[in-house]
């Protein structure tokens, strides 16, 4: 290579780099100046109070976390590094590359190479880890949190690995076409595409995805959803109904959650939660509330496609090195463009979802947070938020005291005895009567 080729082959690596850390610069700053850090400010008088599971839960029911917790992480931590060294391998050797030339031997044209391969590579990964999803349903079903007959469960699982055959293909599809068009400037276009995909998705999650794995019905008509329909409007927030979703023929936990944003955001209840106390749905949905009215989802829908944008800059310098290519068999005339770089694509991809991780769930737990204050706010009962807190934490048998790790790789929402605190906390700055200990005999 002479030098003149060698410097413009350097020049658009080097400017994708710099766009690359421009971009993630950019998202570290959105981050750090939007991020409710102290989601609940002021002073505490008597200060803050302390997230002690003792002091609202039973030795049995702490006994029955820790248990829980024992048994459920060994599949999640297995299933977690047999992934990535999966991926590892296939990424960082010449066996995802043959293994995808195997797999799209007898396809010519180019678009449909794309498409096997990434169908071919999602169905190794999902059955690579088929064992380890088996053994964590396994522990769910033990402990009563699974409800599913072993043919739902699967039924589930083809559900999910079809939406990813989908969702992956279209995305791989363009990023190769844009790869093929432009070889040097690829990134730019992918970019952009990448950021609006990611759009796109969280926009039509609610209604082109969530119906696939439930049935939604609107909440029945009566005198609590007209409550919560009033306090919506008293929040200021425009909701044209709440949803009950069919959770229960999947599990036996509470949850209740909000998607989408603009004509497609809706908020959602687990039909598991019929029957609780008009307090505590009025304290989750008070929660749920929280989200929209900040439009927490929208926020992080394009926090989060601005880092997708600044992650594939960065892939270029990595997917157009000719030592990395060589390393995973992908040595011909083609470069990055051969649909057999897929393996060494998802192998990059996969590290940076690692180590973006412990951040997410960081500024998540904060989010949470800040939704919490928001429901004490607007419910302006402590006690029912805690007794709710303490409930959901019981009936899906949450990690009530979660490891340094746990905080890392898994933990999005605050721990129930941190939840709880703040509930106590947030009575004695408002000057009202603060929870009792919850604990019973």
């Amino acid at each position: 290579m002479s030098a003149a080729d060698a410097g413009a082959s350097r020049a658009p690596r080097t400017a994708a780099a710099v766009t690359g850390a421009a971009l993630f610069a950019g998202v570290g700053v959105v981050l750090a100046l939007t991020t409710p850090w102290t989601p609940l400010p002021g002073d505490v008088p008597g200060g803050a109070a302390e997230a002690d599971p003792a002091a609202d839960f039973t030795a049995a029911e702490i006994a029955r976390s820790r248990a829980f917790d024992a048994a459920i992480n060994p599949p999640a931590y297995a299933g977690l590094v047999a992934g990535l060294a999966v991926l590892l391998v296939l990424g960082l050797t010449p066996a995802g590359a043959r293994f995808l030339g195997w797999a799209t031997a007898r396809v010519r044209r180019w678009p449909l190479r794309v498409a096997v391969a990434s169908a071919a590579l999602a169905t190794l990964l999902r059955a690579a880890g088929l064992p380890f999803d088996i053994w964590g349903e396994s522990v769910l079903r033990r402990y009563g949190l699974s409800t599913q007959t072993h043919a739902a469960w699967l039924a589930d699982q083809a559900k999910s690995l079809a939406v990813t055959w989908v969702i992956s293909t279209i995305a791989l599809l363009l990023l190769y076409a844009v790869m093929r068009r432009f070889p040097r400037y690829w990134w730019t276009g992918a970019a952009a595409g990448g950021f609006g995909l990611v759009v796109t998705v969280s926009f039509l999650y609610p209604v082109a995805i969530e119906p696939v794995f439930n049935e939604f019905r609107p909440m029945p008509a009566g005198r609590l959803r007209t409550d919560l329909l009033a306090m919506a409007e008293r929040d200021g927030v425009p909701v044209q109904d709440i949803l009950v979703a069919d959770a229960s023929r999947r599990t036996t936990a509470l949850n209740a959650y909000v998607s989408g944003f603009g004509s497609t955001r809706r908020i959602v209840l687990y039909d598991t939660l019929e029957g609780a106390a008009p307090a505590k749905i009025k304290a989750i949905v008070a929660h749920e509330l929280g989200h929209a009215e900040r439009g927490d989802v929208l926020w992080g829908t394009l926090v989060g496609a601005m880092g997708v944008a600044g992650a594939i800059c960065l892939l270029y310098p990595l997917l157009t090195s000719r030592r990395l290519l060589r390393r995973a068999g992908v040595d011909g005339e083609g470069g990055a463009a051969d649909p057999r770089s897929l393996a060494l694509l998802l192998a990059l991809v996969a590290v940076a979802t690692q180590l973006a991780a412990p951040v997410q769930h960081a500024v998540s737990r904060h989010v949470e947070a800040r939704a919490d204050a928001h429901a004490l706010d607007l419910t302006r009962d402590p006690a029912g938020f805690a007794q709710m807190q303490r409930e959901l934490s019981v009936r899906n048998i949450s990690d009530l005291s979660p490891d340094a790790l746990e905080y890392l790789l898994w933990l999005s929402h605050p721990p129930g005895p941190s939840r709880i605190a703040m509930a106590r906390d947030w009575a004695r700055q408002n000057r009202v009567a603060e929870p009792p200990p919850l604990r019973r005999p």
